[in-house]
């Protein structure tokens, strides 16, 4: 597999290349223009959608629902968003068929899983652990590394059975959660290995890029070689806390960075805007010591007790890492940023948990926007959202299977 490098004239985001295959189209939502009785039992009939359109209908319908939403998430197989509705009120079932989505009757609110999970942070902070909403069980999935053991083991299974029947739920990983830093070959600094993540313009107009937060907190510069002259300066950096982000900029003004993910084998796919992750969504991850991967997402709003630090706030996939990807850009085949390789466990052969910061998030808070400052908008996070395609056809579901879908649409 081919390696590009990071020119100082032009910025692109390095990493391993992988060959694919044509990615799917997407549908766009059909619009409602007639108001006749036919018409109108269509709107109430369940409507094939992009994820990107079952995004924004969801932070519509979660404000319409008020403390009845559920959640939502996004049926890749049938193209459909399925929205979580709590209680026998058939005229919310109404409402979120006259969407165009599919009701479905649940337990637990949002708000009350929210609730679970301030529950789980005051009891179950330890070492080794994770939790995040999955809107397909309508539960809040625990998950406990292999270092969680003994009394730690027993204070997490308290905790959790505390929330009450049907709220939460554990799973163990045969990994350890821990931040991908070292190893990969991108951007290196103070003797770490990271990954760029994309590009950016910073408030007063310069260039820049973002990466990982425990990165940013490693080193003050950051080099395209190992002892390398620096390309850039830390301005903020967050870990662990509320995010794990950190904004560089160009020491060069004069840098041209591209607003592009380097695929490898030559590829490239422009980056347009920011947008939120959503659950069942296909999303794809480039780092510089594995290459492009891809998986889906399976939870939001994560909260990971890494060693150094809790972290809150994250998106949860099924999408491998290893150390040295961290940084790295997550993303969509249709070229929206979605978020930066934070860390998790296992590897690109054995499989687990990758947990990603977000896009969106990042930027608000370093005042910056993809790219050249015009596509930094994207949804705002609704906690549960429908969002992009699943992982049904790829090639590599980020269990090591081989190479990823490629979302460029072309074959390396």
């Amino acid at each position: 597999m081919s390696h590009r490098r990071i020119p100082k004239r032009k910025a692109v985001l390095a990493g391993a290349g992988a060959v694919g295959i044509a990615a799917a189209a997407i549908l766009l939502p059909h619009a409602n223009a007639s108001q006749s009785g036919n018409d109108s039992q269509a709107r109430s009939a369940p409507r094939t959608m992009s994820a990107a359109s079952a995004a924004e209908i969801v932070s519509q319908l979660g404000k319409k629902l008020g403390e009845a939403y559920g959640g939502a998430y996004y049926d890749a197989g049938k193209q459909q968003l399925v929205v979580n509705v709590v209680g026998d009120n058939n005229n919310l079932a109404v409402e979120v068929n006259k969407a165009g989505a599919v009701a479905r009757s649940v337990e637990n609110s949002v708000g009350e899983l929210k609730s679970a999970a301030g529950t789980l942070a005051a009891k179950a902070t330890i070492p080794g652990t994770a939790w995040a909403v999955d809107p397909k069980t309508n539960q809040i999935l625990v998950t406990a590394d292999r270092t969680v053991a003994g009394e730690r083991w027993d204070r997490l299974e308290t905790a959790v059975k505390s929330l009450g029947d049907g709220v939460a739920r554990i799973q163990k990983s045969a990994g350890t959660f821990k931040p991908f830093l070292e190893g990969g070959d991108a951007i290196f600094g103070g003797g770490a290995r990271c990954s760029l993540g994309f590009n950016v313009t910073t408030q007063d107009g310069s260039p820049g890029f973002l990466t990982a937060g425990h990165c940013g907190v490693a080193a003050k510069q950051w080099s395209e070689s190992a002892n390398g002259q620096p390309i850039g300066t830390v301005q903020a950096a967050t870990f662990p806390g509320d995010g794990d982000f950190a904004l560089v900029t160009y020491d060069d003004p004069a840098t041209q960075a591209a607003s592009e993910v380097d695929l490898g084998n030559g590829q490239t796919l422009p980056i347009t805007q920011a947008a939120d992750a959503a659950v069942g969504q296909q999303v794809f991850r480039m780092g510089s010591t594995t290459g492009l991967k891809d998986g889906s997402v399976t939870g939001l709003n994560a909260t990971v007790n890494y060693p150094e630090g809790t972290v809150s706030g994250l998106i949860q996939t099924d999408v491998c890492a290893e150390p040295g990807d961290s940084g790295g850009s997550l993303f969509t085949q249709d070229g929206s940023a979605i978020g930066l390789t934070s860390g998790g466990s296992g590897d690109c052969t054995a499989g687990g948990e990758t947990f990603f910061q977000p896009v969106t998030t990042a930027l608000a808070a370093v005042g910056a926007q993809i790219g050249d400052g015009q596509g930094a908008g994207g949804a705002q996070d609704n906690g549960q959202g429908g969002g992009a395609q699943d992982n049904g056809g790829a090639q590599d579901s980020g269990q090591g299977s081989g190479a990823a879908e490629d979302p460029a649409g072309q074959t390396g």
